[in-house]
């Protein structure tokens, strides 16, 4: 069985990868060159042999041209021989749900695992300068956010992919806690010791800064886009779906704040 880990150097994929990996599960890592979700045509060599796909898109399912990629890499797929899919899917995003029902009608086993806004964006993404800048500015209304931890995120992915009574599963993961902005701003202060603040800043402040900051200008504006169109109140409550998938909780932001404090301290 060998599976097929989308998006295999980033912040879930590499996780899933190396969980699979401690399992003695063959792994193949689809990033560039090898896979390219912007060129078909290095679809089939990367699934050729493949019968499992943990499928991530990069950058969100909600963004243009997202739910074309993820039908047409479906078909090729199960076509292909691919038995199980699990989907890595956002939480609010209407987009993302029309890309889950594909995986859905495929024809092959399937997981969704549906999340929210990750912790390790402040971490390992593109919030890291702002916090190591102490100023976290974004187009944000004050509306939390129960922020889910991406190793909580891998271990739901990589036990869908590796057993079997994950199969026609939605999971919906989100951490254990409601947060704002703001309020992780104060938990980072807290966790590092020095001030870091949030201030918000209109869409077109936001993708003016971003771009640069050397961010793809179409990147910033599809961020843009999701802060103001998805921070609306939908998510603004908490799930049980690690508990579900996992049989144990959620961790907390103060928790990955702890663990993450040396790397907000090198500045």
């Amino acid at each position: 069985m060998t599976i097929l880990v989308l998006g295999g150097t980033g912040k879930t994929g590499r996780r899933v990868a190396d969980r699979l990996t401690a399992l003695d599960l063959p792994v193949r890592i689809g990033s560039r060159p090898l896979f390219d979700w912007q060129d078909r045509a290095t679809w089939p060599k990367a699934l050729d042999g493949v019968t499992a796909v943990y499928l991530s898109y990069y950058p969100d399912l909600a963004f243009p041209g997202a739910y074309d990629d993820i039908k047409a890499f479906t078909e090729l797929a199960v076509s292909g021989g691919v038995r199980r899919l699990v989907l890595l899917s956002g939480r609010g995003e209407p987009e993302a749900q029309a890309s889950e029902r594909t995986v859905q009608e495929s024809g092959a086993e399937w997981t969704v695992v549906r999340c929210s806004w990750f912790m390790q964006n402040f971490s390992e993404s593109f919030l890291l300068e702002p916090v190591l800048q102490g100023v976290i500015a974004l187009p944000a209304a004050d509306v939390p956010e129960p922020f889910v931890d991406v190793d909580d995120i891998a271990d739901v992915a990589a036990a869908a992919l590796s057993q079997d009574g994950h199969v026609g599963k939605l999971y919906e993961l989100t951490g254990p806690r409601l947060l704002t902005f703001a309020q992780v701003a104060s938990e980072l202060s807290e966790a590092t010791g020095r001030p870091i603040s949030f201030v918000r800043v209109t869409p077109e402040e936001y993708v003016a800064g971003a771009s640069a900051q050397g961010m793809p200008r179409e990147e910033a504006e599809g961020l843009a886009a999701l802060f103001t169109g998805i921070l609306d109140g939908r998510n603004a409550h908490v799930v049980d779906g690690v508990r579900q998938a996992l049989g144990r909780p959620a961790r907390d932001f103060a928790e990955y704040a702890a663990a993450n404090a040396a790397v907000w301290k090198k500045s």
